[in-house]
């Protein structure tokens, strides 16, 4: 039978115009035994038809199978498509890509035609003929190839429907005969159906900046480069009928599958010690330090347990890995946190990657790493945002480039970005599209009704807009380019490049593969997420100045548990800066939820989110929690499940259980619909599971409301997942936050402002929130501040924070640290400031503009006057003064002082915050009928003195 061998999906970016699942559906309609897609130099979208193939295979009981295959393309256009004949061609066909990918930036490959000889074994090559006549390196390549020892190669034939393919396909067939190989049949599709014709133009118009109406000989001519059907192809190649049967006699040769892959996780063998035996021994170890007054026997049989499956699963060398890059962040002095489904555990517990007790949580450890579905493990660890690339780098020099890279995330056109390129391809103009993309809300955009349309002055019935939104609508869900995951690291036994190609990322130092988590699932592979967390910088320097200025050293695990005044203080809602709770829905919240104890926080966490909220969990959990609802349950088996949380589903892993105890989902079905609901899942097709999940439950006697709303809440999990185990860990780090804000913060806001950029508030408003808890804030001086942001000693042994250089506009951390450095017991001028640190004069105009000259008794204009005279890298000869020491003097200047709603005006441009009386306070006398003139309030700067003058500074007015 005929079977294509070289089809084009639209992971050939901006050029395919079907997904590899539209093309392996087609062929399964057409009945042939097979398909190979063969991107441009890339397998970043074979995983995805394998998936689709077996899924129908599964369903159905046949299904054509996917041939794993790439397009080859030489910088200097020589082309052919790759088909690996078995798992060591797989290998060697990965590293060609990777050699071509990792010489070149990001979205290139840079390969040679040595290259291609280098890595071709075990690789069948359909060599792409020339434009018209064959040149004479060409002829000179294809007998080379032609020439290898137990190699396949043929010349690969495929029509241009423009009348001329009989001359054509004679001519290609003359030219295979001098070179020495057979010829093969192939349509090069770039589309499953022909009514994608559009789509393609419009690809083809966005990859090359231009309008589909300039697209000239670009622009496809007609809809013939698609699939076809056996039958088809003879017609096309009539007479020539033996191209067409030889693809599939080389497709029968073509015996790798991606099945064939196993993926070998890395050992972890270290000192000669077993695995097996590693994790135990590091595990017991652990235990003793997590319970030095011994451990609880509930806790040592959990942990039994733990080991004893994990020991089943093989996941040792997993646990290890994890417990490896924990331990060289903490030796390192670097804060982390690990999360996820197997964190979560005792083993986790002891070997140090979380800080949470699992006793904290309700979910029993197989429904984690569970034996029957023989799922990998989920471990997700959290790092420092300023200092994660430490980690990255040391698990690249630990297993080697060859052996690790991160995932890829696939971007997609959605909402907004596809109206915008997609408008433009087809000549809408930028106001139209504006108009267009301010209808479009949220991630997934969805589409623009007609009268909304005329709402913003369009007519939908234009044929030109018309067509447009079509497209719009159709390119949803097309891949536009490769990213890089946030931190989802392979690590390999053996070569990672022989499992998949490797390539550089846009960041420097990174590389990454083509598979993006869905796709490494789907195949079985094990990865790491070594993800950034604001939070945790702020938390490990808030540690550091607690050690520094009170001799106390703190950890996650050694904070005071269960502070009464901590739970006081986020009851009232006061929790600017604290994690996960600083949003106004969390604050509005937390005077109801009045979090009393650490699974309180738990809760907190995980309820304001789409699930919970979506589903209607809210109301009813709080009317239960404050003694106006009864507690009761659907059943005692669901109660089992919903007893910590009043007999309301808040969690992910709650919604998985009723699924399977309520509608009676087997553990493949439950996992199915897990995987359905990945966080952030961009594809997820959830709601396929209704009918079943609703039957179900009915079946069991549940009522059809609760039923509905714990679907809706599934579904609602869709958008974004929070598993209780993910809430245990964060509820750890908002118990940390919140102690640190309430025990020390002045601290807290000092390493809130040192590790912006984070959360929700500006710096103006995390200052204002510090002076009211009733810290003393003082300014940016260039005689006293750091780069960053201090606690300074005050008369009394109070602690006050001392703004620092990097609150300044414009001023970068080497000018700070210099500034610093230099001014050894303080400058006396502006001009001195430039001498003695060398700072650019411009770098001396933003510290003036910021009034960090006031303790030089200089006000902000004077300041300012005196930078903008230093004009050049070195003093002007007649200023630097001669040798009796004198030179040319100017006369002195007198400039009016600032009225203090200048000065806030000035601080806010310079400082995006100000030390001064609220903005709001300068204007309340004229808003307040009546109320005449504003007096200024005890600790404020009355109106005419300098920030710099040292009057105290009380809280803002409100």
């Amino acid at each position: 039978m005929f079977v294509e061998l070289s089809a084009t999906s639209n992971f050939t970016f901006l050029t395919g115009a079907s997904h590899p699942e539209e093309l392996m559906a087609q062929v399964a309609v057409f009945g042939q035994e097979a398909l190979a897609i063969a991107d441009l130099n890339s397998v970043a979208g074979i995983v995805r038809a394998h998936v689709a193939a077996r899924d129908t295979r599964r369903k159905t009981g046949a299904a054509p199978r996917l041939i794993p295959a790439a397009l080859i393309r030489l910088t200097d256009g020589f082309e052919a498509t790759a088909l690996p004949r078995d798992r060591a061609g797989w290998g060697r066909l990965c590293r060609l890509i990777s050699a071509g990918r990792l010489r070149a930036p990001k979205g290139e490959c840079h390969l040679g035609f040595d290259d291609l000889l280098a890595w071709c074994e075990g690789v069948t090559l359909l060599l792409h003929p020339p434009e018209e006549t064959a040149p004479h390196g060409w002829m000179t390549r294809a007998r080379q190839l032609a020439c290898r020892p137990g190699e396949d190669t043929a010349l690969l034939m495929a029509p241009r429907y423009d009348g001329g393919d009989a001359a054509r396909f004679a001519r290609l067939a003359a030219l295979a005969r001098d070179a020495g190989i057979p010829t093969v049949a192939s349509g090069r599709p770039l589309m499953h159906a022909a009514s994608r014709r559009r789509l393609a133009d419009v690809l083809t118009a966005i990859r090359t900046g231009v309008r589909v109406d300039d697209l000239g000989r670009a622009a496809l001519t007609h809809a013939e480069q698609r699939l076809r059907t056996e039958a088809g192809m003879l017609r096309l190649f009539a007479g020539h009928e033996a191209a067409v049967h030889r693809s599939g006699e080389i497709a029968g040769q073509l015996i790798f599958s991606l099945d064939a892959l196993r993926y070998e996780y890395p050992a972890e063998v270290a000192a000669g010690e077993a695995p097996a035996a590693r994790l135990a021994r590091l595990t017991w170890e652990g235990l003793k330090w997590r319970y030095p007054m011994g451990v609880p026997d509930r806790v040592r049989g959990m942990a039994e347990h733990e080991l004893a499956l994990i020991a089943r699963l093989k996941y040792e060398p997993y646990f290890l890995t994890v417990r490896d890059v924990v331990a060289f962040a903490r030796d390192r002095g670097i804060l982390c946190q690990g999360r996820g489904s197997a964190a979560n555990s005792v083993v986790c517990y002891a070997l140090g990657v979380t800080s949470v007790s699992p006793e904290v949580g309700t979910m029993v450890f197989e429904r984690f790493v569970s034996e029957a579905r023989d799922e990998p493990p989920d471990i997700d660890v959290d790092f420092e945002h300023e200092r994660r690339e430490e980690v990255i780098q040391h698990i690249y020099e630990k297993y080697g480039r060859h052996r690790a890279g991160l995932c890829a995330t696939v971007i997609h056109y959605r909402g907004k970005r596809a109206a915008r390129e997609v408008g433009r391809a087809m000549g809408l103009s930028e106001d139209t599209l504006s108009a267009m993309s301010s209808q479009i809300w949220g991630w997934g955009g969805g589409g623009i009704t007609p009268e909304r349309l005329r709402e913003i002055g369009l007519d939908p019935t234009d044929r030109r807009l018309a067509q447009a939104l079509d497209l719009m609508a159709e390119i949803q869900g097309f891949p536009r380019h490769l990213s890089q995951h946030v931190g989802g690291f392979i690590m390999t036994e053996g070569r990672l490049d022989e499992l998949v190609p490797v390539e550089n990322a846009t960041m420097e130092g990174r590389t990454v593969i083509p598979w993006d988590k869905d796709d490494i699932d789907a195949l079985g592979i094990l990865k790491v997420d070594v993800l950034a967390l604001g939070m945790l910088t702020c938390i490990r320097k808030a540690f550091d100045l607690v050690a520094k200025h009170h001799k106390t050293p703190l950890t996650l695990a050694t904070l005071p548990p269960e502070d009464r005044r901590v739970y006081d203080m986020l009851s009232a809602a006061d929790s600017i800066g604290v994690f996960q709770v600083e949003s106004r829905a969390q604050m509005n919240f937390l005077p109801r939820m009045k979090p009393k104890c650490f699974y309180d926080l738990v809760i907190q966490v995980a309820i304001i989110r789409p699930g919970p909220i979506q589903g209607d969990m809210v109301h009813p959990f709080i009317r239960r929690r404050n003694g106006l609802e009864a507690v009761s349950f659907p059943s005692d088996a669901l109660g089992a499940v919903l007893g910590k949380t009043l007999g309301v589903p808040l969690f992910q892993e709650q919604a998985m259980q009723i699924a399977i105890i309520g509608a009676g989902f087997s553990p493949d079905e439950a996992d199915r619909l897990r995987r359905s609901l990945a966080t952030f899942k961009k594809h997820g097709n959830v709601s396929d599971f209704r009918e079943r999940f609703m039957a179900g439950m009915a079946a069991n006697s549940y009522d059809a409301d609760f039923a509905a709303r714990c679907f809706s809440q599934i579904e609602g999990f869709g958008s974004y997942g929070f598993p209780e185990s993910h809430a245990a860990s964060f509820a750890l780090l908002v118990y940390a936050s919140a102690w640190l804000k309430r025990h020390h913060p002045g601290i807290f806001a000092c390493a809130l402002l040192n590790s912006q950029p984070m959360g929700f508030y500006a710096p103006a408003q995390i200052v204002r929130d510090a002076r009211a808890h009733g810290v003393e804030v003082l300014p940016v001086c260039v005689n006293a501040s750091l780069w960053d942001n201090r606690m300074e000693n005050r008369p009394g042994g109070a602690l006050a924070l001392r703004l620092g250089f990097r609150q300044i506009r414009g001023v970068g951390g080497e000018e700070g640290e210099w500034i610093a450095a230099a001014r050894g017991n303080g400058y006396r001028a502006v001009d001195d400031v430039w001498r003695r640190a060398g700072v650019a004069p411009a770098t001396l105009v933003k510290l003036a503009e910021a009034d960090a000259f006031a303790a030089l008794g200089l006000s902000r204009r004077d300041a300012l006057w005196a930078a903008r005279a230093v004009a050049g890298p070195k003093p002007l000869p007649l200023f630097a003064g001669d040798l009796d020491g004198e030179g040319i003097v100017e006369p002195a200047v007198t400039f009016a002082a600032m009225s203090e709603g200048e000065e806030v005006v000035e601080d806010y441009a310079a400082l995006r915050l100000t030390l001064r009386r609220h903005p709001m306070a300068l204007l309340r006398g004229r808003l307040t009928p009546g109320a005449g003139t504003v007096p200024t309030p005890p600790g404020h700067l009355a109106q005419g003195e300098r920030a710099g003058s040292g009057a105290p500074r009380g809280p803002a007015v409100t």
